[in-house]
């Protein structure tokens, strides 16, 4: 580690840490939301719900911040943090045998504005931006204009949160445009930071940034107590 500070130390122009609340994480990608949380409704999905053979039971909702919405017959149902299969299964179990006799229910969701990620740093268009599906990294940086001229494409981090703990992926994203590793993926609630960017100079970083070339550094943010 000591050999790797030193030769940080002449490659790169960007902070070689000592913030005692990020560590290397052994870990050779950041880890993934679970599934589970990227299918769940959220206030401000818009959905249409449709019941097989029953047209007028066939309704298209915006679902509100308290999460619950009227459906005909059966009256409130909860949606907020449910999944597709969870709703339609409660729906058509509501349903069953007292209005239809084998209900098949089928959500599609037809909007998710409330799903978002962020890019700032060095972008031609810092903000956030509606994140429907995973997208990559590159797919993200050019949803915000691209890089800037002054960009330092060996320090673009990603920030994100799983099951409560807070990891930050460092990558070269020109070596991931010449192919020399994978481009990652992007989801909701991710913050992608280009270059020197206030976000950079906060963390002091412990390992190099600059000669990552064929695998990202993936850091650890722990809470000291």
């Amino acid at each position: 580690m000591l050999a790797l500070l030193l030769v940080a130390g002449c490659a790169t122009p960007g902070p070689i840490g000592t913030d005692p609340g990020i560590e290397v994480a052994d870990l050779a990608a950041l880890p993934a939301p679970q599934a589970s949380t990227l299918s769940q409704i959220r206030p401000r999905d818009v959905i249409r719900i449709s019941v097989l053979g029953f047209p007028e039971l066939s309704r298209e909702f915006a679902v509100p911040s308290s999460g619950q919405f009227q459906f005909p017959l059966i009256g409130n149902v909860d949606a907020a943090e449910r999944t597709p299969a969870e709703i339609t299964d409660e729906i058509a179990a509501r349903l069953r045998g007292r209005y239809v006799v084998d209900p098949q229910v089928i959500l599609d969701i037809t909007e998710q504005p409330g799903r978002l990620f962020t890019v700032g740093g060095e972008v031609a268009s810092p903000g956030r931006f509606n994140a429907p599906e995973p997208m990559t990294l590159q797919e993200a940086v050019a949803t915000a204009g691209g890089t800037s001229e002054t960009a330092l494409l060996s320090e673009v981090l990603i920030f994100r949160s799983v099951d409560g703990v807070r990891y930050i992926g460092v990558y070269d994203l020109k070596a991931i445009q010449r192919g020399n590793y994978p481009d990652p993926l992007i989801y909701e609630d991710d913050i992608v930071q280009v270059g020197d960017s206030p976000a950079l100079r906060r963390i002091q970083l412990i390992a190099a940034v600059a000669p990552l070339v064929t695998t990202p550094l993936i850091l650890l943010e722990r809470t000291l107590r």
